[in-house]
């Protein structure tokens, strides 16, 4: 009974500790990619300022369809694939086996951040785009955040569609990437 108790103590611990990390990581990250982003959406044209704005929805788009796959994918079929030695299954086994983690951050952490990122960069082309031409500030701003919307959101149910379906290639390919950049450590 007592040792029972010290596990869920030290279960409770360590979600509370995962809460502040994801907590830190996303201030930070928000912080610093909003920055970023924003200080050279200002200082750039409304087309260059308009790519920058697709590659941040598509990094979201690409993070949410990575959390879904880990979510959805089958850690046999990586156990099979490490036991033949291919590249990135020892990452991809790592990345499912704690997929609930690796969901938060590609889901919540990198999906949120850029779709925040993205709607600060959409106000900020707004502006420009308002400055340029006779239309209304308020009207360009509605308009671009209702395009800026429906591309992420539409982007993110054709990609959770395709993870779901394809949940071990994409985390095989993820692991694959990993391997190169932070092996496992056999």
């Amino acid at each position: 009974m007592i040792e029972e108790d010290k596990k869920k103590q030290k279960s409770k611990k360590n979600s509370n500790s995962w809460i502040f990390i994801i907590f830190i990581t996303t201030f930070i990250l928000a912080l610093v990619i909003g920055a970023i982003a924003d200080t050279s959406v200002q200082n750039l044209n409304v087309e260059l300022a308009i790519l920058i704005l697709v590659i941040i929805i598509a990094i979201g788009i690409f993070s949410d369809m990575v959390g879904m796959s880990v979510a959805s994918a089958d850690e046999v079929v990586f156990h099979a694939q490490a036991t033949k030695k291919i590249p990135g299954a020892l990452e991809a086994m790592r990345l499912v086996k704690y997929s609930e983690k690796v969901s938060s951050v590609c889901n919540d952490v990198v999906g949120d951040v850029c779709g925040i990122v993205s709607g600060s960069i959409s106000a900020l082309i707004s502006m420009q785009i308002a400055g340029l031409t006779n239309i209304p500030s308020t009207m360009v701003s509605l308009v671009m955040g209702a395009i800026v919307a429906s591309i992420t959101v539409g982007g993110k149910a054709i990609g959770k569609a395709i993870a779901v379906k394809h949940a071990e290639d994409i985390i095989g390919r993820v692991g694959k990437v990993i391997s190169y950049i932070a092996p496992v450590k056999k």
